[in-house]
């Protein structure tokens, strides 16, 4: 089938591509800029960054700008999957929705109304089995936000390694944390992995912490 992917550049939505990629088209990538840094549907630091994935990933993308409203940004991804609908004649739409039956159900909606297939292939996976896969598929995240106890400023910019998972594990027990960031923890963005053709290099980049919570402000990259 043809798809659209839902696409944030995180971890999540490049897995859950890859993962229907094995059996399906991938025809566009559709992404929200959402100007709400805590909007309630959208993975929002580094997602200008986006269009150097799509680059790499010779994928079209087609970006759709949201206040971050609650309840109204869903008019506004009503607005984006139709219009992938008629530029790109998709059949159906996937998600990197692991648990969130907020999300999932929001979408789902929208799909419907769309007559299009809502393809959550990630759907209820355990959180440390997603972590497992970006290892099987060596895909290369770095963190890119943070927003809980115990991550301090260190953790940004940090690349999600066999290290760092292993660690992330411990502080599932230790701290009661979703170890993939499900609940929000930490959020990432893809620099390298099997489908794009080149690297995502971060040439320059500024930290903003403060108590638990901070984010990457990446101010220069390429592709190399």
């Amino acid at each position: 089938m043809e798809l659209g992917i839902l696409f944030s550049g995180g971890k999540d939505s490049y897995l859950a591509m890859q993962m229907a990629a094995d059996s399906h088209e991938i025809s566009c990538l559709l992404t929200m800029d959402s100007r709400n840094q805590d909007s309630w549907m959208f993975h929002t630091p580094a997602i200008e960054w986006t269009k150097l994935q799509s680059e790499s990933l010779g994928i079209p993308q087609i970006i759709q700008e949201t206040e971050g409203i609650q309840d109204e940004e869903l008019d506004d991804l009503f607005e984006l999957i139709k219009n992938a609908k008629k530029e790109y004649s998709i059949e159906g739409i996937v998600t990197g929705a692991l648990a969130s039956t907020y999300q999932s159900t929001r979408i789902q909606k929208i799909c419907n109304k769309l007559e299009l297939w809502c393809f959550n292939p990630l759907w209820q996976l355990s959180q440390e089995t997603l972590l497992k896969k970006l290892q099987t598929y060596q895909i290369s995240a770095i963190i890119t936000g943070v927003a809980a106890e115990p991550f301090d400023d260190s953790w940004l910019g940090k690349e999600l390694d066999s290290s760092t998972i292993n660690e992330l594990l411990l502080y599932s027990k230790e701290y009661r944390i979703n170890p993939a960031g499900e609940g929000g923890e930490f959020e990432s963005l893809v620099i390298n992995a099997p489908m794009f053709a080149k690297k995502l290099k971060i040439l320059s980049s500024k930290i903003h912490y403060s108590n638990f919570s901070g984010r990457l402000e990446i101010k220069e990259a390429k592709l190399e």
